[in-house]
């Protein structure tokens, strides 16, 4: 799945570039009718992609490749009709115009995401220290955020876990933008954010702590412990984006096995070590899953009514970045 989305983010842009500058259609109008529809494809794909290979600054690339592309383009012939004699160069119009039309939907819908949903948000710490991070999964919107999905009621299975609605899942760079050393590496311990200790978003008691389940080979998933070795922290008198104080329950999960250095039952403060960023559980590769919820029931702890997230008063999406 990984190695698809990022063939995809490879190639299509590329092609959709290329074919600007190589062939461009023949009329004025085809060809302006392209020129839109592939800005907009790039717009799309720029904000709803998964930008961890290639880099959060490719999008950046594929938009003065597109600004070259157009001049090439333009130059290539001197003279064309207004509009296209042949009755194929009109199909491709018509093409173009629904894909721009897809596009513009899939770009307004993800601006749309990148505002805080109505719930009352609640401000905590980051839970990483001392480097660059990227948001993989944040957001209010599903083209932004996969765990979107977990609120269909339609879905049984869903419900135990719905409480991951807005969470968010964060992985390291360094300073090229690259989060892991190659493409996609089989080892977790290749990748930046491995390892990398985890502190508590905010003071409280943890009330689940589950650890010593083993880290996965990327790509591997172990379905049977979805969270992997993870903790449940009860937070007290957490500050909300309205002003008022509530307990929270904030769930981080995938740590590296046996590197939890607490336990249930015990109090922590904002900035206590917790454990290590590892690979467990339904882990695609190593990352860090946050999520703030609702206390949840007894038998599916997970199953709070979600709440969005606040970091430094920041209602962070896919591919924000941020230093600490």
């Amino acid at each position: 799945m990984l190695a698809a989305i990022i063939l995809l983010q490879l190639l299509l842009p590329l092609l959709l570039i290329g074919w600007i500058a190589i062939v461009p259609p023949q009329s004025l109008l085809g060809f302006w009718m392209q020129a839109i529809a592939t800005a907009l494809g790039l717009l799309a794909l720029a904000r709803t992609g998964l930008w961890i290979f290639p880099p959060w600054w490719t999008p950046y690339l594929y938009g003065l490749l597109f600004v070259a592309a157009l001049i090439v383009g333009l130059r290539r012939y001197k003279s064309r009709r207004l509009v296209p004699s042949a009755w194929l160069a009109w199909i491709a119009i018509i093409g173009f115009v629904a894909f721009g039309i897809y596009a513009a939907n899939e770009a307004a819908q993800s601006l749309a995401g990148r505002f805080q949903p109505e719930e009352t948000a609640v401000e905590l710490a980051f839970p990483l220290l001392n480097g660059n991070y990227l948001i993989v999964n944040g957001g209010s919107d599903i083209r932004l955020n996969a765990h979107l999905k977990l609120l269909n009621p339609t879905i049984p299975r869903f419900r135990a876990y719905r409480g991951n609605s807005y969470g968010l899942d964060i992985v390291k760079i360094d300073r090229f933008g690259l989060r892991a050393q190659g493409i996609v590496p089989r080892d977790p311990g290749a990748y930046h954010i491995y390892g990398e200790p985890v502190v508590a978003p905010c003071s409280g008691k943890l009330v689940t702590v589950i650890d010593g389940l083993p880290d996965m080979s990327v790509p591997e998933v172990d379905r049977s412990n979805l969270a992997g070795n993870h903790l449940i922290l009860r937070c007290d008198n957490l500050k909300t984006s309205n002003g008022g104080t509530g307990n929270v329950d904030v769930v981080l999960a995938h740590f590296r096995p046996n590197s939890l250095t607490v336990q249930s039952g015990a109090q922590v403060k904002v900035g206590d070590r917790l454990g290590e960023v590892g690979n467990s559980g339904v882990s695609n590769e190593p990352h860090l899953h946050i999520h703030a919820q609702q206390p949840g029931s007894a038998t599916a702890p997970m199953s709070g009514n979600p709440l969005p997230i606040r970091f430094d008063g920041r209602f962070l999406i896919r591919n924000d970045r941020v230093s600490y």
